[in-house]
């Protein structure tokens, strides 16, 4: 049996753990825990700015012909690649319907040609050097002699000529819809001798919207469909003069017929429509360009 020295010490200590544990109750109530003693501060970091800016984008909410985007070639010259359209502003081959732009090819007779479509440029209006340039396109079903593009050329044009002025095709279909290719022109490098790379896809390109881009830096060009990088062309493996560093303005057009995509015959069908929904073009921030 316990005797009282035992019992006293038993409940003195009963006594002194009931205190503390008292006390650490009523501090968490009245103060809440305890401070942490100070240390130095690390500041938050500095949020990374996105790389690619929205700069300019039309995204057809209005006629193409009531914007300060865009203005039309017309007529019928072959094109320098022997095609057969004839191209007009009407709004039988360029309209815009729901937010979308429709570049329409017809197979009708038009001032003694057999086809007429629409082709469109920013020359004049706007132009761009390096960034990411993308349109979401959903491309014509095709067939023999269908050559929808969308493209650029140099800004400097009219003085220098072609292929002096450089020319970069972000997006160019010739009949096939599963396939389309991004190439690049240039003194020493141009016509059948472009840089250019192919996308094959797994699916028909006219049965849905994709996205058709280019990443343009001074040192390279790469191209894109959706997510997926399918060319590169490098300043320093072009075959002659890298002529892709100053400004470049945006065309988009449905072409019928041309030495390059053959012609259309009884199996090609009509009207052809690409549509665009979109057309955007991107600033890159990690480059620092010097005043215009």
């Amino acid at each position: 049996m316990m005797g009282k020295r035992q019992r006293f010490l038993a409940a003195l200590g009963a006594y002194l753990v009931g205190g503390m544990v008292f006390g650490v109750l009523v501090g968490c109530a009245v103060g809440g825990a305890p401070e942490p003693s100070p240390t130095a501060t690390t500041p938050p970091p500095t949020p990374t700015p996105e790389r690619w800016v929205l700069e300019w984008e039309d995204d057809f909410s209005q006629d193409i012909r009531e914007s300060n985007n865009w203005l039309f070639d017309k007529g019928a010259s072959g094109w320098g690649n022997r095609e057969w359209q004839y191209y007009t502003d009407r709004p039988e081959n360029a309209r815009v319907e729901d937010g979308v732009l429709i570049l329409e090819a017809r197979n009708e007779e038009y001032s003694a040609w057999s086809y007429t479509s629409a082709r469109i440029k920013t020359q004049y209006m706007h132009a761009w050097t390096y960034g990411r340039v993308e349109a979401r396109i959903k491309l014509p079903p095709g067939g023999k002699g269908i050559w929808p593009a969308f493209w650029m050329l140099g800004e400097d044009i009219a003085t220098k000529g072609w292929p002096e002025c450089g020319e970069i095709d972000i997006m160019e279909n010739i009949g096939n819809p599963r396939e389309v290719y991004g190439t690049v022109h240039g003194p020493g490098y141009s016509g059948a001798g472009g840089i250019d790379g192919r996308f094959v896809s797994d699916v028909s390109l006219a049965e849905d919207f994709h996205i058709y881009a280019i990443e343009w830096t001074p040192d390279d060009i790469r191209w894109y469909v959706d997510e997926t990088q399918y060319h590169q062309v490098f300043r320093e493996h072009v075959p002659g003069e890298w002529v892709f560093d100053h400004p470049f303005f945006i065309l988009l057009n449905v072409a019928v017929g041309g030495e390059w995509p053959g012609y259309p015959d009884e199996t090609t069908p009509f009207p052809q429509q690409m549509l665009v929904d979109y057309v955007r073009v991107y600033r890159d921030t990690t480059l620092t360009l010097p005043s215009p």
